[in-house]
């Protein structure tokens, strides 16, 4: 109690410092730290910091209740909360209320903060509570991120702060669970994805004074040496270091105290992806949650330095993983495969994409500081784009092209929700910090290019991405992005250009439409566009059509289609504005891509008023045109495939009311008639069968904008129309087979479809109608059979629809006063404010409910005469089964009830639905009720103890009556008037009359299976749609529209703004909530129990058909009815057996599927009274013989296993903050006792319960067939095993003898479960046989020592490793990290001789006795003998730990003398087990035993471990010196790390040190031999890590024979030196202070790590030189291998180890001078290839390797140096390779000189002799140019396009002078030297033109000096012979292939003169 009283002091005492913030959805960040310590009372009474933006409440067309009323029931909700979690009561009881909760908050109610704090510390609490029940903590997680969900909510900090430590102690448990030493048992752990969800939520409220504490304890673990707890560490970091801000003045808190800390640890792990991914997750949620902060600094670079900066942009630059040249990822596999469990704490990619966090980063990272300065976040960031733009080029895509669209989508989604949330004031970030207009112009520019090449990618998620990006663009800055995208989209809906653009442009369309409605200028240019989108609709293109009609409805949401000329003398029709658009689209042609319209200044505002007013006469013709084409479209529509596949077709069907609705409302009158018109003619002269539910739609939204013109022109035709179609053509006057409908029948359907979509929803003006409604319902009913009759009764359930129901009636974008004054250009695009709305609704009067029940009964009752008439023997239609008029007609009748059910279900109340009994049923009550409460099939004999029993188990969930809320929904019926009794007293009939046909089917139709589907679905209305039609789904379906149809209108950071129409729908959703909430589970009344009866009869009905809808129903109802399920069970579990008895397959499926795959398997796992009967049935189904039962058997394994998972014991809770919620009125305490003394006594019946089961099912098990043992065998371990009980003797018996069973998979299942025992008795044993202990994770292991560290003796570290070289010591260290990066005061030691026995209580004695008993020397014969056969599948042949595991726990028995077996028999039977040890079978179980022996002694006296030892390395030696094979040597490896991981390798010293003295036999020619022995040592030191201490004398060794003949072993030598050098690295600071003050010191980035050392270096040094004197002795061209091309490969090998690793920056320095010229030599040794590949590929590595800034000078001056002067022309090219990607990695790091010398250098490598080399170099060129800044760009290609004309124009060809051959002439043809070097001159000025000119290979339209350039080429050395000619024609046919797509713009960039220069030679070298 103490700790907790501290834990709540301490709660309330840091509620002083303060942020706000979201969770990140991308999310914003809050406030700085609050000042003063008072919590503002006020503010605690307020339910939000923000209120809401729309007002719920008061658009309702009912009074609600009031808050006083609400806040009442959420005290009740607490109330019945806090009593349930104080009476243990969590499942159901506190889950329960959790969901009312939910229901309570999803009504838009809003706790006061107060509550919220309370409610938000209790769920933070029960999710993590130990030992709950961990399906009940999700449930309470989730609760809690619900609760937290938005930041303005709770301010972090401000107003609560959480403890981060209960989620890092369960966190431990999954990453660091060697920590706690044992394997915990599976009923403890939870999800980690849970957790790590919690984590982001909860993070933002831990307090940022945490942060030295947090650090304290995660940075021990961090260590490279098992590289596992780096990545465990970061993901701490990334999961729970708070990135708030500090408070004011605690300077040890601010980022730039520990940021070079992490960026320190960050250059711990090189080429890893998961570390730069976790970094700048951290960096950015920090960058974000600093920005508000005043007191943190920030300049150019947010709140880091340039060096930070400058590395986190080299990493994005890595993420984008974008392909440069040859060269390879910048990641290596090998990092990330290692990071193991760090796994776990990584975030979702899928959720979490990188471009997200790359985008937060920059977006939070800007302030005005950046415009400024040259080098800044918004510089880097225009860098970044520039450097990658190429790659946004639909030509151009690959892996990278949804990464890159979707950072460019987050850096705007980021950006407009910076922007809107600092103008609304909902961020606050100080004053010069805001965004402002420049910064936005510049920021919108960067992106601009690649956005309008993004549009038109092939990818589709990239096009979308784009787009919406597009969107924010344009949102941000009109005036940049229109003109450009007016310029693109006009030519493409022209039709000038491929259809795919056209596609993208109508889609920039429609999300461009409301920002242009909205911008001055660029509204005048909507309704043209509109003439010219509607070609797009098209039946043969249904994709464009759809794309067409999306366009046109967010035009209509944002424009009234109102002739504004009318009344305007001044303007004469559409003239005026079509020359206006006309003459503006020649100037954009004219202009091109970089077009600029600025209407701001160019356009009067009187000018631009009066070119829209004449835009909006062509509106009229615009309507006609688009009828006229939806009708073709229509016509000509294909037949939808199926309903709901997705298909085109259905998509455009669907489409089509989208565009209607907005479209007829946004109608003047005089327009509307026209549609109208239009319309009624059409549905009058055509019947277009496959139109016919498009059609229907476009009838309803004609009738809901108007519906009085509507009706009066629509109904009297149609209700004519069905008269004639029946009295004249016959329509519907037989049944038909089959699902089509007749051609006869099509006219009818037409019309009666046209007829029921015209009387829904159009409110009440059908009175008007109501006489020709109600006879055209009777006519047809009388009238007409076969299919149309579902349309008639679907038309009468539309009807009632739309008289009982309320809903919006208001579709009009203009409030009615506006319409009333007119409307004007300035209403175009107006934004309607959500809080002042006047909406009509639809509120049901006297008339329409009085019609409505004239329907329901006159209809109702005429089809329960005819279903009483056809169940009677004398039925008018005969039953005879040959034709199936009977089915028809009962169906018929059936589904027309459900449908009035359904129409109706408003008016039906809750509480008259359950009150409602029935003294005529069928069933007396008091059966059903008896079937209740025995539960069993068995007879239950009273005052047994059996019967005590079942009462205990009987308290059941539904054991009490909940109070259940319910809030003002619009009912219409006074409770008690007439109406009210006679529409229920109808129900109650309806439900009698199904029960009756539901018998006679049984009885006498029961293989009429088509009449069963009406009967159960018309059962399913009848339970489900009570107070809301939930059977039609209509709330999900309402919300799944209106999400859809706000979509384009969400922009980040503003709420709501969306067109009228749409906010008033929003409303309207609301009502539906209102209603959906009301109708919650009811009591379940007489009538209900026995219609459930009914169906669980049928689903285990002999019929797939019957039992699948009977199932159906079941799953419906249950959710309803409260008690369903313990109702259903009983006679279930009955039909089970009876199916099993009978072997009624039908039957044992219907039980099963029904009570173990659908919501009934809850309450049977939950409910013991029905579990063990369930069980029983279901292992008696896992005999029968029939493939159907025994998929379904091994589908339900899971689930009934799940059944015997022990019930919750004891959870943990913290009592302060459960009492926070305690109600000061009423004493609860006598309930809550009551309460608890049932859960436990329910517990306690139930274990009882699983015990005498799983008892009963070990006998099972031991005399079963092999498949039903083994079922069986896995719901005994979850029923039989207890931390308190352990398990029974008889189940000891089986896990035992069973271990040595002789069927393989039984085998394998005990021996499993027989360890899991063992792990479960050490468990109790350690944690001191308490289960408090051992949840909260207490263990007292009894040689466990903490070992104080002596860290401020500065030889400390060197005397704790030089320990490690000899085998004595007092304690071993088993844990890698201790002292690694930094020393704790202690670390985790463990005795060296231990003494102390482990104490076990008599519980554990009875277990090990009883095991020990049955090991005989017979137990592990058998067991040795099964270990040697050979596997069945060649995959399962390897070491198995699990046998290891086994034996290591039945030796430990056999070592504490336990066992009937002696350690001298085992000797014996290993010795036979091995044998001669020639087969590897008997290898791979020698290796499992002796893994097992040596395992089971670690923690034994000396004396047991000295015998054990001995006797062991007497076989391992022998192995390992001579026995090993590549067949074999597998098991081994694996046996030495089951020995050696994670262990103080002076446990297995012998073993150690037998290997370390190894030494190369250079006479020796068994090659495998000596390479397994290095391997077998390389494993040793990868283990080992850092503690192995005995490298020395291995390093010598190696060193000295590099160049070893064998392949094999060098190899292995190379990774062993690899992995050596990898350990020796460790930082060891003496504490953690020591190490943050260290880094902060250094740099804002920290140290640099892996410095070489001077050892280390002299090694390399002198390594290489040895490798130069070889080479020189080597002839050149030798074949043989010689030392150098041996010696070289070990090399090689050992440097590809290291560079692919994370320590590759200890190479660094060696890179300039010791390798690279040597890995070039070696690449030119041809006769080796191995020796070629392998230098290509460590040669490759070098531009990967990161650098830190300003360290790459030296590498460039080698590249350079090597580059101009090598002679070897290999060499030359190959450093090219390089060099582009050291410059493009590097782009951020890079200075400008070292820019500058690479330029120079590849430019002069153009003149190179070696035609590859000239080739290479203009590659190379053209990259570097291509990724550079637009600065450095434009200066480079101004020098050196000036260079290379000059070149060209200064070397001219000299002319052959004709037929005069000079003196000097030889008359042959060689060319003389000068004549080469003039052709080189040239050769090289038209590669370096070539390099400029593809440097933009995609630049639309092409940059301006580029034509000059072509024509150059083309004029001055087209005509060159050989290499210069062709390789001017490939330039320029290049030039026009890449620009396909834009060549009609691009061509605009050139001169007449230049176009003509250049006509012959594109043409000719393109179609050469």
């Amino acid at each position: 109690m103490d700790n907790a009283r501290e834990k709540l002091t301490e709660l309330l005492s840091s509620l002083d410092s303060t942020r706000g913030n979201d969770i990140s959805r991308a999310t914003s960040p809050g406030g700085g730290p609050q000042e003063s310590d008072t919590i503002d009372e006020q503010g605690r009474k307020l339910s939000r910091s923000r209120p809401r933006t729309y007002p719920y409440f008061r658009y309702l067309p009912y009074k609600v209740e009031d808050e006083a009323e609400r806040q009442r029931s959420l005290d009740e909700i607490v109330k019945y909360l806090y009593m349930a979690v104080e009476a243990g009561d969590f499942a159901p009881g506190a889950q329960h209320w959790t969901r009312e909760l939910r229901a309570w908050l999803g009504l838009k109610f809003d706790p006061t903060k107060q509550q919220r704090i309370k409610l938000v510390r209790l769920y933070y609490e029960l999710a993590l509570a130990p030992g709950i029940d961990v399906t009940t903590a999700e449930r309470f997680a989730s609760m809690f991120m619900l609760l937290t969900k938005r930041k303005h909510y709770l301010r972090p900090i401000k107003d609560i702060t959480l403890d981060w430590k209960p989620l890092w102690r369960e966190l431990k448990v999954f990453v660091l669970p060697s920590e706690s030493g044992l394997i915990q048992a599976t009923n403890v752990k939870r999800n980690y994805r849970t957790l790590t969800k919690l984590c982001a939520f909860a993070q933002l409220y831990f307090d940022p004074r945490e942060i030295p504490l947090m650090l304290e304890e995660f940075l021990p673990y961090f260590n490279t040496s098992f590289v596992e707890g780096a990545f465990v560490v970061s993901g701490l970091f990334n999961l729970l270091l708070p990135t708030s801000p500090p408070p004011v003045g605690e300077d040890s808190l601010l980022p730039q105290h520990y940021l070079p800390t992490l960026f320190h640890l960050w250059s711990l792990v090189n080429r890893s992806k998961v570390f730069d991914t976790t970094f700048l997750d951290l960096f950015s949620r920090l960058a974000r949650d600093s920005l508000p902060a005043a007191h943190i600094s920030c300049s150019e670079y947010g709140i880091f330095t340039r060096d930070q900066s400058a590395l986190i942009f080299t990493a994005i630059l890595r993420l984008l993983e974008i392909p440069v040249g040859q060269a390879t990822s910048p990641y290596s596999a090998t990092v990330d495969i290692c990071a193991g469990l760090g796994v776990m704490l990584e975030r979702d990619a899928k959720k979490h994409p990188i471009g997200h966090q790359i985008a937060r980063w920059i977006v939070m990272s800007l302030t005005p500081a950046c415009l400024d300065k040259p080098d800044s976040i918004l510089s880097n960031l225009e860098g970044l784009i520039q450097a990658v733009e190429t790659f946004f080029h639909p030509s151009n895509s690959g892996a990278w092209t949804k990464t890159l669209s979707q950072l460019v989508y987050y850096l705007a989604d980021f950006f407009v929700m910076r922007w809107n949330r600092e103008k609304s004031g909902e961020m606050e970030v100080p004053e010069g910090r805001r965004l402002n207009d420049a910064l936005k112009r510049r920021f919108v520019l960067c992106l601009r290019d690649v956005i309008f090449m993004g549009i038109y990618s092939k990818s589709g998620t990239a096009m979308n991405f784009s787009l919406s990006t597009l969107q924010s663009l344009a949102y941000l800055e009109p005036d940049l992005i229109l003109p450009g995208a007016l310029q693109r989209i006009y030519p493409s809906m022209q039709g000038l250009v491929e259809v795919h653009r056209t596609t993208s442009s109508l889609r920039s369309l429609q999300i461009l439409s409301q920002i242009m409605v909205r911008t001055k200028g660029f509204r005048c240019h909507v309704t043209s566009l509109l003439g010219l989108s509607l070609p797009g609709i098209d039946a043969n293109d249904l994709d464009k059509t759809m794309y067409t009609l999306s366009y046109m409805q967010s035009v209509c949401y944002n424009i009234p289609f109102h002739d504004l000329t009318k009344g305007n003398e001044n303007i004469s029709g559409s003239m005026l504005a079509a020359e206006w658009v006309t003459s503006e689209v020649g100037r954009m042609e004219q202009e091109g891509a970089n077009v600029e319209l600025d209407y701001i200044t160019d356009l009067t505002d009187a000018d631009e008023e009066l070119i829209l007013r004449s835009s909006t006469a062509s509106f009229a013709e615009f309507l006609s045109s688009f009828l006229g084409r939806v009708f073709t479209l229509l016509e000509n529509l294909p037949d939808a495939s199926r309903v709901r596949s997705g298909s085109p077709e259905e998509n455009v069907i669907n489409t089509l009311p989208a565009t209607f609705t907005p479209l007829l409302a946004s109608l003047s009158p005089e327009l509307y008639d026209l549609a109208l018109n239009k319309i009624a003619d059409f549905v009058g002269n055509h019947v277009i069968h496959q139109a016919r539910d498009a059609m229907a739609f476009i009838c309803n939204s004609l009738c809901k904008i108007c519906p009085e013109k509507a009706l009066k022109r629509l109904i009297p035709m149609l209700i004519a129309t069905i008269r004639t179609e029946i009295d004249e053509n016959g329509a519907a006057s037989t049944r038909n087979t089959g699902t089509d409908v007749l051609p006869r029948d099509r006219g009818l359907v037409w019309s009666v479809s046209m007829l029921s979509m015209c009387v829904v929803h159009v409110g009440d003006a059908v009175l008007a109608h109501k006489q020709e409604l109600f006879d055209i319902a009777v006519y047809m009913q009388q009238k007409c059979k076969g299919i149309p009759t579902v349309h008639i009764s679907n038309y009468i359930h539309h009807l009632l629809l739309n008289l009982t129901g309320t809903y919006i009636v208001d579709f009009s974008l203009y409030e009615a006063d506006v319409l009333a004054r007119g409307l004007g250009p300035e209403d175009w695009g107006k934004v309607s404010n959500p809080d002042e709305l006047n909406i009509k609704w639809h509120v049901p009067q006297p008339a329409e409910i009085d019609f409505a029940v004239e329907i329901f009964r006159s209809q109702g009752k005429a089809a329960m005469l005819s279903l009483v008439s056809l169940i009677k023997e004398t039925s008018p239609i005969k039953r005879d089964g040959s034709h199936k008029a009977w089915s028809d007609e009962l169906s018929r009748n059936l589904v027309l009830i459900r449908l009035l059910l359904a129409g109706v279900a408003v008016l039906f109340d809750l509480d008259a639905v359950s009150k409602h009994t029935n003294s005529g049923s069928s069933a007396p009550n008091g059966d059903i009720e008896m079937v209740l409460t025995n539960g069993h099939t068995k007879e239950v004999v009273a005052g047994t103890e059996e019967e005590g029993l079942e009462d205990a188990l009987s308290s059941n969930e539904e054991d009490q009556t909940r109070p259940t809320f319910h809030y003002p929904d619009g009912y219409t019926l006074d409770k008690g008037s007439s109406l009210y009794t006679e529409v229920h007293a109808l129900r109650e009939e309806i439900g009698t009359l199904l029960h009756e046909v539901h018998q006679f089917l049984v009885e006498k139709q029961q293989d009429d299976v088509a009449c069963f589907n009406p009967l159960y679905t018309a059962y399913k209305s009848w339970f489900i749609d009570v107070g809301i039609e939930k059977s039609a789904h209509v709330l999900d379906r309402v919300t799944r529209l209106f999400t859809a149809d706000i979509h384009p209108y969400k922009i980040s950071g503003l709420r709501k703004e969306y067109p009228r129409s749409l906010l008033l729908r929003r409303a309207n959703v609301y009502h539906l909530q209102r209603l959906r909430f009301n109708a919650c589970p009811r009591p379940s009344s007489n009538m209900d129990k026995m219609l459930l009866n009914d169906l669980a009869q049928s689903s285990v009905s002999s019929y797939a058909e019957v039992r699948r809808n009977a199932q159906s129903a079941i799953e419906s109802a249950s959710k309803v009815i409260i008690g369903a399920r313990p109702l259903l069970i009983p006679p279930l579990i009955l039909a089970f057996e009876h199916g099993l008895q009978e072997n009624d397959s039908a039957r044992i499926k219907g039980a099963m599927y029904t009570l173990l795959f659908g919501s009934l398997a809850k309450t049977v796992g939950r409910d013991w009274r029905f579990a063990p009967a369930v069980i029983r049935c279901y292992l008696t189904a896992c005999t029968v013989d029939k493939p159907s039962i025994q998929k379904l058997c091994s589908g339900a394994t899971f689930q009934i296993m799940e059944f015997g998972r022990s019930s919750e014991r004891m959870v943990i809770l913290d009592r302060d903050i459960v009492h926070a919620l305690e109600s000061t009125g009423e004493d609860v305490n006598s309930y809550i006792e009551k309460k608890r003394g049932q859960v436990k006594k329910k517990r306690a019946a139930g274990e009882l319960k699983k015990a005498r089961l799983a008892d009963e099912l070990v006998n099972i098990a031991r005399t079963s067939h092999w498949k039903k043992a083994s079922r069986t065998a896995a719901i005994v371990v979850t029923l039989g095993f207890r931390f308190d009980s352990l398990v029974s003797n008889n189940m000891i018996d089986l896990l035992t003898k069973g271990s040595i069973d002789s069927h393989p998979g039984l085998r394998a299942m005990y021996s499993g479960a027989l360890v899991a025992l063992f792990s479960l008795l050490e468990t109790r044993a350690v944690c001191q046989h308490n289960y408090e202990n051992y949840l909260l994770d207490k263990q007292l292991i009894q040689d466990k020592i903490e070992v104080t560290t002596r860290r401020d003796d500065p030889n400390w570290t060197s005397q704790h490793l030089a320990s490690f070289a000899k085998a004595d010591t007092a304690y071993y260290i088993d844990h890698e990290y201790p002292g690694w990066l930094v020393w704790g005061k202690t670390m985790p030691g463990y005795k060296s001789d231990s003494r102390a026995e482990q104490e076990y209580d008599e519980e554990e004695k009875r277990v090990i006795k009883n095991i020990g008993d049955t090991l005989d020397r017979q137990w592990f014969t058998t067991f040795f003998d099964y270990l040697k056969q050979e596997p069945r599948d060649p995959a399962a042949d390897r070491f198995r730990v699990s046998n290891a595991m086994m034996l290591g726990y039945a030796f430990d028995l056999l070592h504490d003398g336990n066992t009937a077996a002696t350690l001298e028999e085992i000797k014996e039977e290993i010795a036979t087990t091995f044998g001669d040890g020639t087969d590897k079978h008997q290898h791979r179980a020698t290796a499992e035993i002796l893994g097992g022996l040596l395992g089971s002694v670690h923690d034994k006296k000396i004396e047991i471990r000295t015998v054990i030892w001995d006797y062991s390395m007497s076989i391992i030696l022998k192995v390992f010196s001579d026995g090993l094979t590549p067949e074999n040597s597998g098991y081994w490896t694996t046996f030495l790390r089951l020995l050696l991981q994670g262990k103080d390798p002076r446990r297995s010293w012998p073993l150690v040190e037998w290997l370390a003295d190894f030494k190369l036999d250079m006479s020796s020619n068994a090659a495998f031999k000596e390479s397994s022995k290095i391997m077998l040592l390389q494993q040793c030191i990868a283990d080992a890590g850092w503690h192995f201490q005995l490298e020395k004398p291995i390093l010598t060794d190696f060193l000295q024979h590099l160049d070893h003949p064998y392949k094999g072993v060098r190899e292995a030598m190379g990774h062993t030196l690899a992995a050596i050098y990898r350990t020796r690295y460790h930082e060891s600071y003496k504490d953690v202070e020591t190490l943050v003050a260290s880094q902060k010191a250094a740099s804002s980035i920290g140290t640099a790590p892996y410095e070489p050392t001077e050892e280390f270096s002299d090694t390399i040094h002198e390594i290489f030189e040895q490798l130069e004197k070889w080479r020189h002795e080597r002839t050149p061209g030798q074949q043989t291998p010689s030392s150098y091309t041996s010696g070289s490969k070990t090399i090689l090998l050992w440097l590809d180890s290291m560079l692919s690793s994370y320590e590759c920056t200890q190479l660094l320095k060696f890179f300039p001078n010791v390798f690279m010229e040597q890995l070039l030599h070696m690449m030119d040794i041809k006769e080796d290839q191995e020796l070629q590949g392998l230098a290509y590929h460590v040669f490759r590595h070098i531009p990967n390797i990161p650098h830190r800034l300003g360290e790459d000078a030296e590498l460039n001056a080698s590249l350079i140096r090597i580059g101009t002067t090598s002679s070897l022309w290999h060499q030359r090219l190959r450093v090219l390779i390089n060099m582009q990607v050291i410059y493009f990695r590097r782009l951020f790091l890079i200075s400008s000189d070292q820019q500058q010398k690479l330029f120079d250098c590849v430019a002069g490598m153009l003149n190179d002799n070696q035609l590859e080399v000239r080739i290479g170099a203009m590659t190379t060129l053209s990259g570097m140019i291509r990724c550079s800044r637009v600065a450095l760009r434009d200066s480079v290609v101004k020098d050196l396009s000036k260079k290379f004309t000059n070149m060209l124009l200064k070397n001219p060809l000299l002319k052959k002078p004709r037929n005069n051959l000079s003196a000097t002439s030889t008359g042959t043809s060689t060319p003389t030297p000068e004549h080469t070097k003039l052709v080189l001159t040239r050769h090289a000025a038209v590669l370096g033109l070539g390099a400029l000119v593809q440097a933009f290979p995609y630049t639309s339209p092409p940059p301006a000096w580029i034509p000059g350039v072509l024509t150059t080429l083309a004029n001055k050395a087209n005509s060159d012979q050989g290499m210069v000619g062709k390789s001017v024609k490939s330039i320029l046919a290049d030039f026009k292939k890449t620009r396909q797509d834009t060549w009609h713009m691009d061509l605009k960039a050139f001169s007449p003169e230049q176009v003509e220069d250049l006509e012959g030679v594109l043409v000719k070298s393109y179609f050469a």
